[in-house]
């Protein structure tokens, strides 16, 4: 009995080091794909700034015209940084942070419904940008980024030269 459970972690811990490997090129691909989607709405946006201010007028934001440009560049940069996998937690945060923002303001009946109708809450307009931005969030751009590549060059500084 022990030699077959023996046999089971292994076939485990090897699919495990599967997974882990396929984190990476997941990651990358998470962040080309959704910043380029984020970026070219940013984009869009950029290039219609009297309907996206009308609309976000109409939502009753502050300032429709300031907010209107300030959105439309950030999901711009945002896209961009993205793919570039450049300051990407702070990125993904802030995303997710607009995503959040976009189903308050305009689609509040579907994050209302979060619990009561999920459906409605995945199928709304914000949804895939606000889980892409978690996800690079929360696991990071992965090894494919230039953040891992400037965490190399330049490592944080370790706190064991720390005076208290």
């Amino acid at each position: 009995m022990t030699a077959f459970l023996a046999h089971i972690r292994r076939l485990y811990a090897g699919a495990v080091r599967a997974c882990n490997f396929l984190q990476s090129p997941f990651l990358l691909f998470v962040r080309l794909y959704w910043g380029i989607q984020i970026a070219q709405n940013g984009w869009g946006k950029l290039h219609n700034l009297p309907r996206v201010t009308e609309f976000f007028a109409s939502l009753g934001l502050p300032a429709p015209g300031l907010t209107a440009t300030f959105v439309a560049t950030f999901e711009f940069l945002a896209g961009i940084f993205l793919v570039l996998g450049l300051f990407n937690r702070l990125v993904a945060l802030m995303l997710f942070v607009d995503m959040f923002m976009a189903y308050a303001t305009a689609d509040r009946e579907a994050l209302f419904a979060f619990f009561s109708d999920p459906g409605k809450f995945y199928v709304a307009d914000p949804y895939t940008f606000l889980f892409a931005g978690l996800i690079i969030l929360i696991f990071g751009p992965g090894l494919i980024s230039l953040d891992t590549l400037l965490l190399r060059r330049y490592p944080y500084p370790s706190s064991s030269g720390v005076k208290s």
